[in-house]
């Protein structure tokens, strides 16, 4: 199995249809296998994307498009961050720090909201305990230790403890009067989003040596002049900036208790000077192809420089980009990177164009997968073609290896009648990340390019889009695509996505979605979903650590599959958790719930049975698996996928 994994393979004419396409997964996956490749996503952000990554992309255009930013709108951002060392010698600012401020109600102070005032650590403290902290007396950065309670300022020899700030939890106590206040009814009282206040900032030296460093009084006169100078740019019209509302939603909701009513709100006026101007240099970039693929890498930069992104600290990439927590949330110590960028900076234009863009057009020449924990990678797929197209729908005549994407609903995807062998996908969760409400926020720059500000959609955001609060709505909506999507298939054809959830209402609406469609599972297999340092997972108690891969055929397909009992389904989970606890995987109890309810899904006709269906099987949900060492990376594919459908 393992050598047949690394072999090319070639499936024309096989033709995989992905009516939840996002980041193109399906498409460029099908697409190394020889199939031809139908993407379609309601969302316009994802379609561009994807359209970019998959369209025809040149090594040295991109580089000659490349050197000609550096050489102009580069420099110019490069002068933009330019400070003084220690030593007053001229040097390269690497981050900027800010603190978010609220005014304390009884003396009107601002009140900065440090929750603590150590600015930097190391990501493993254990070897490198060193720590950066801020003084609030005097305001310089000094070194300190990791776990110590009280530190004494080298600068004022002011003692103070550096882990507590003003800010406890949704409250802070003002530092002038002592007053107790809560943060979030402050700052919605000022009717406009919170000040920040520049305290500090991190250079890189004519040496190559990093210094954290006090902002001082030149360093805040820079930032002057960089909102003067926007201002007169926009006058001028030399630059066009986003001016699009937040609207209301589960994800925006925090932004607006803020105060963050336009998406323009998120960056400073130093980052939209910058931004801005770049924005408006590579829109200018007359090869179509490179200016696609700079347009679609400035995307990525965004959400590395804005008020919502904050610092990590050292041995790790430094800028925690905004969308680490699935939701928009204020960030409190921002940190103000440098969207050009150094050698040595993170999340930059520069070091993203390496590691993002050089770096895709590497694995489109040549693509790999990796082979063994420490192997070298292996050549598996032929090269990719770059000819993804939006002529929708495909004539009924399809060559192989060709890429057909749309935006809109894939409801009604104007597709033939039986004419797609598999369709493979991974719909949204229910009551879980609402990506429309995110993807405005880049959907918000995308939109100047139609001119003055206008575009075909006003928000990414669509009534039809399967995403829903409401547990009725949300099974409607996925239902009305997977009606689509028999139609579409051939009769003997594969349904396969991917699924998770916590809750049970989550899984009732997916089984809804799949009986009501006229589909039904055959089988269920676990994989590793997102990283298990996510955000999210890192913070939640029992963490879900696997995906389901769902596949179903057409109910009365040819050939009939055995219809499991719900005994057997729960003895074939059993054995699937027995497999990935020998392979080392640390189990939670969602792990172990989400692979048994998997597998009841093949043993069910009626939606409502996965809720007595869980409830008789809790003993094995809470039977916990225990997790031996692992072996070599070449068995885990074959413990996952022990057996075929």
């Amino acid at each position: 199995m393992q050598a047949e994994y690394y072999r090319n393979h070639n499936f024309a004419p096989q033709v995989v249809f992905d009516p939840f396409m996002g980041s193109g997964t399906t498409v460029g996956e099908a697409h190394k296998l020889g199939m031809t490749a139908l993407g379609r996503d309601i969302n316009p952000v994802a379609v561009e994307a994807v359209s970019t990554a998959l369209g025809p992309m040149d090594r040295k255009s991109l580089l000659n498009a490349f050197e000609g930013l550096s050489a102009t709108v580069g420099h110019r951002i490069r002068e933009l961050y330019k400070s003084i060392d220690s030593q007053g010698r001229p040097c390269d600012v690497l981050y900027y720090f800010w603190v978010m401020q609220a005014r304390c109600p009884d003396c009107q102070s601002q009140v900065d909201l440090f929750p603590s005032y150590i600015v930097a650590r190391n990501a493993y403290p254990a070897r490198k305990p060193e720590i950066q902290i801020a003084c609030p007396q005097c305001w310089e950065i000094f070194p300190g230790l990791s776990g110590q309670e009280q530190v004494t300022c080298r600068a004022c020899q002011y003692t103070f403890d550096a882990n507590s700030g003003p800010a406890i939890g949704t409250k802070a106590k003002c530092t002038r009067c002592s007053n107790l206040f809560a943060i979030l009814d402050t700052i919605r009282k000022q009717r406009t989003r919170p000040t920040y206040r520049l305290y500090g900032k991190l250079v890189l030296t004519r040496t190559n040596n990093k210094e954290y460093l006090a902002a001082t009084e030149d360093d805040h006169k820079a930032y002057q002049s960089c909102t003067r100078l926007l201002k007169e740019c926009l006058d001028e019209r030399s630059i066009a900036l986003p001016d699009l509302a937040l609207e209301h939603g589960y994800n925006t909701r925090q932004a607006l208790s803020y105060g963050f009513a336009n998406w323009r709100d998120f960056f400073n006026d130093r980052h939209l000077l910058a931004l801005g101007w770049l924005h408006a240099a590579i829109s200018e970039i007359s090869d179509g192809s490179a200016r696609g693929a700079l347009l679609t890498l400035f995307s990525g930069v965004l959400e590395f420089n804005n008020l919502f992104a904050s610092y990590k600290g050292e041995g790790t990439g430094a800028v925690r980009h905004m969308f680490s927590h699935h939701i928009l949330k204020p960030e409190r110590v921002p940190i103000e990177a440098h969207p050009w960028g150094t050698p040595k900076s993170s999340g930059s234009f520069l070091n993203l164009f390496r590691t993002r863009l050089l770096r895709a057009i590497d694995y489109r020449e040549s693509p790999t997968e990796i082979y063994g924990e420490r192997g070298p990678s292996r050549v598996c797929s032929e090269p990719f073609l770059g000819n993804a197209t939006s002529r929708w729908p495909p004539s009924r005549t399809i060559e192989p290896r060709q890429i057909h994407l749309s935006c809109g609903n894939s409801a009604a995807s104007g597709l033939a009648d039986r004419s797609v062998d598999l369709v493979v996908t991974d719909p949204p969760f229910f009551d879980n990340v609402h990506y429309s409400e995110l993807a405005d926020f880049f959907f918000a720059w995308q939109r100047l390019r139609s001119g003055n500000g206008s575009s075909e959609f006003t928000s990414t955001r669509q009534v039809a889009e399967v995403q829903d609060a409401d547990v009725v709505r949300f099974a409607a909506k996925l239902q009305a695509v997977f009606l689509e999507c028999h139609r579409v298939l051939k009769d003997d054809g594969l349904l396969v996505f991917s699924y998770h959830h916590s809750r049970d209402e989550g899984w009732r609406s997916l089984a809804e979605a799949i009986l009501g469609s006229g589909f039904h599972v055959v089988n269920s297999h676990p994989v590793k979903a997102e990283m298990s340092i996510a955000t999210p997972k890192s913070q939640a108690k029992e963490p879900i650590q696997l995906d389901m891969i769902l596949i179903c055929r057409k109910q009365g397909a040819s050939p009939p599959h055995p219809a499991n009992s719900p005994r057997q389904a729960i003895e074939r989970a059993s054995a699937k958790l027995a497999r990935l606890a020998e392979a080392g995987f640390a189990l939670s109890r969602n792990d172990r719930r989400i692979v048994i309810i998997g597998q009841l899904l093949t043993a069910i006709s009626d939606p409502s049975d996965i809720a007595s269906s869980v409830a008789d099987v809790s003993e094995e949900v809470d039977r916990p698996c225990v997790a031996r060492p692992r072996r070599v990376l070449r068995s885990r594919q074959n413990v996952l996928f022990g057996e075929t459908e």
